[in-house]
């Protein structure tokens, strides 16, 4: 594998060589449109390494710019890791694709048995096991992954088995159970001996844990009451097969060129053809409104794979995926029959000109045909610039909307008490002098102030999660039955006075 260094790149006088040195000139100044805090960005192209840089900051305030070897969250770029451990173990018989996922970890669980029963290893991979999201099993309660498991078994259904597509981190973490399971070895330890040692990826860890107080990371950025502020790392940890590894572009890069050349690393392959090409190849449709970009690049088909969201752009198949996290960003775009990828890693929230530079390398060094080249970075600032209009614009609505001089219908102190949901646990309402207090695990604290009617406003004491309505519901009894809080409701347990 030849490794092409930024500094020569930019000096070939080729067309390649002229196109890397307009992208990362153009990169620079995207990122001061986009008021991006940094990134770092790594192309590669027939197995040679175009472009490997950082751009901006690591932190706010601090004089720390990015570089090639600056770690970031890779967030959901990490499911096609996951997915090919299990790849590997499938050549080597210890797992197949169609194979019970009960015949790997006999005490999983869902709601229904016949699903229960059914689900496969390529399900947990697709997205559609007939669960709807479930996150905040692992984003805002503190439950461990086996605690998360065995509450997912209490999920109603949200669409019938195999009919729909939901994106779904916690049936990836079992993905990674199921690693654990056929083949000895913890999800961490597989992907650590299995896939970054051979590759060389020596600066990328497996979760958040083992990156604390390490140099050269990062830190997340989120706009925080109408501030670019530094956040704290939300952690994945407990669902680390779905999104939990940090790395450099200087290691995705190599990932990259394993990915690119079908598999192998120094001519030797790490996991079978045909596992290969089953782990690119389409095995659902996917939800285009999962990604907002593509009204602009306007694909004939969106698809998902084993870990790879799948399209077309302007005549060629592309495997890309993103990763988000709080305050981090992550884009990997990949045209294989090009043997041309992009990744792209930003320390604030939602980057989009992410997706704006993964196209541009695409019509820049893709030798694509057809649309007319346009300016990615302009037209996605405009685009979610007018997103940003409508939501302001909505949230003045809903201000205009509420009804003025109305009251609790109870006195504060009949609100106060734990209200439980099956799956998600407690939400604990209390009153502290004559302010009413909410809280969901340890994300979620804060006290309210009421908005109206039956409904109070909830100001997060951690302020990277924004604000939130509780709106309680009475029993007409005097007592209040239940209350509806970050899309769940959490019915009352009644003291027994």
């Amino acid at each position: 594998m030849a490794l092409v260094p930024l500094q020569r790149a930019l000096a070939q006088g080729s067309r390649g060589g002229d196109a890397v040195r307009r992208l990362d000139a153009d990169i620079a100044k995207a990122l001061t449109d986009w008021k991006a805090v940094g990134l770092a960005v790594a192309v590669v192209r027939n197995d040679s390494v175009l472009l490997a840089k950082g751009y901006g900051l690591r932190e706010l305030g601090k004089p720390t710019a990015n570089d090639a070897d600056t770690r970031f969250a890779i967030g959901s770029t990490t499911k096609a890791m996951t997915s090919l451990a299990l790849a590997m173990l499938v050549d080597e018989g210890k797992v197949r694709w169609d194979a019970p996922v009960i015949d790997y970890l006999p005490g999983f669980r869902l709601s229904d048995p016949y699903v229960t029963r059914e689900l496969t290893v390529r399900d947990l991979l697709t997205h559609r096991a007939g669960l709807g999201n479930a996150d905040m099993l692992w984003a805002g309660a503190d439950f461990s992954a086996d605690e998360i498991f065995r509450r997912t078994a209490t999920l109603p259904l949200a669409y019938s088995f195999r009919s729909g597509f939901i994106y779904q981190n916690i049936m990836y973490a079992v993905a990674g159970d199921v690693v654990r399971a056929a083949s000895g070895m913890s999800w961490d330890d597989f992907l650590d001996k299995r896939i970054f040692a051979p590759l060389g990826m020596t600066n990328t860890v497996t979760q958040l844990r083992k990156i604390e107080g390490q140099p050269n990371v990062a830190a997340p950025h989120d706009v925080v009451d109408d501030t670019m502020r530094v956040i704290h790392n939300r952690t994945v940890d407990p669902v680390a097969p779905a999104g939990s590894v940090w790395s450099s572009v200087n290691d995705m890069a190599k990932w990259m060129r394993f990915v690119l050349d079908s598999g192998r690393v120094g001519g030797k392959r790490l996991v079978s053809e045909a596992s290969f090409k089953q782990w690119l190849s389409p095995q659902t449709v996917a939800d285009p409104s999962t990604y907002p970009v593509l009204a602009l690049s306007r694909p004939h088909f969106f698809l998902y794979g084993l870990g790879w969201f799948l399209h077309d752009y302007n005549g060629q198949a592309v495997a890309m995926h993103t990763g988000s996290i709080d305050g981090m960003s992550a884009i990997i775009g990949l045209i294989p029959d090009k043997k041309l990828g992009v990744y792209v890693l930003a320390n604030a929230d939602h980057v989009e000109l992410r997706h704006a530079i993964m196209y541009e390398v695409f019509d820049r060094l893709g030798g694509a045909a057809g649309e007319k080249k346009r300016d990615w970075s302009a037209d996605l600032l405009a685009m979610f610039e007018r997103q940003r209009t409508a939501a302001a614009s909505a949230r003045a609505q809903q201000e205009a909307r509420r009804v003025m001089g109305t009251k609790p219908s109870l006195p504060l102190a009949e609100y106060a008490g734990t209200y439980r949901h099956a799956t998600y646990g407690d939400a604990v309402v209390s009153l502290r002098g004559d302010t009413l207090h909410v809280k969901f695990g340890s994300a979620y604290d804060g006290p309210l102030t009421h908005w109206q009617h039956e409904q109070f406003r909830v100001r997060w004491l951690d302020r990277q999660n924004g604000d939130a309505v509780i709106t309680f519901r009475p029993d007409g009894n005097g007592r209040i039955a239940a209350a509806q809080l970050l899309g769940l409701t959490f019915n009352r347990i009644l003291s027994t006075r």
